[in-house]
């Protein structure tokens, strides 16, 4: 009997509403407070949170009525998120001198394609080299010119620009 509850319960679909943000807001807390370690207050009983190892994320999926996204482009923009995803994000910019020179005035860690060169195709050094970032990024004009002078390690490794 409990079984048939149980089916029947999983296939009925759930009727969804709109949420306060405050209610959001403060669920998201609990969330976080929970991860820290701290206790929370789930309904009438309180439950101790865990300190995990690791970095925990937390996904929030949004619908949006009579919207489809084939059709229409309504939605541009950019939304600056109060704290940073990956803090310690390391990016390096492969770029022609414009955007070489750029990326040095900025403080960000840049190669040009003298720098390319000296790799030689040496696997080695190009992994080596590929562990210190997390990813690159490219000036348009070199990407088909990455390969020829690193190789297909950057593609082997996940991190072609």
């Amino acid at each position: 009997n409990s079984l048939h509850q149980l089916r029947t319960t999983t296939t009925t679909p759930v009727i969804m509403s709109k949420i306060d943000r405050e209610l959001l807001a403060a669920c998201v807390h609990k969330v976080v407070a929970f991860s820290k370690g701290e206790s929370i207050q789930v309904g009438d009983e309180t439950k101790k949170g865990k300190v995990r190892g690791f970095l925990e994320t937390i996904e929030l999926q949004t619908t949006i009525k009579n919207f489809d996204p084939s059709k229409d482009k309504r939605f541009s923009g950019n939304i600056e998120l109060p704290n940073a995803p990956r803090p310690n994000l390391r990016l390096c910019v492969i770029g022609n001198e414009a955007h070489y020179t750029t990326a040095k005035e900025l403080g960000l860690p840049a190669m040009n394609v003298e720098d390319l060169k000296k790799f030689n195709k040496n696997k080695k050094l190009v992994k080596r080299m590929a562990k210190k970032y997390h990813g690159f990024l490219a000036s348009w004009n070199l990407i088909k010119q990455i390969p020829r002078y690193l190789g297909p390690t950057l593609q082997r490794v996940k991190k072609f620009p």
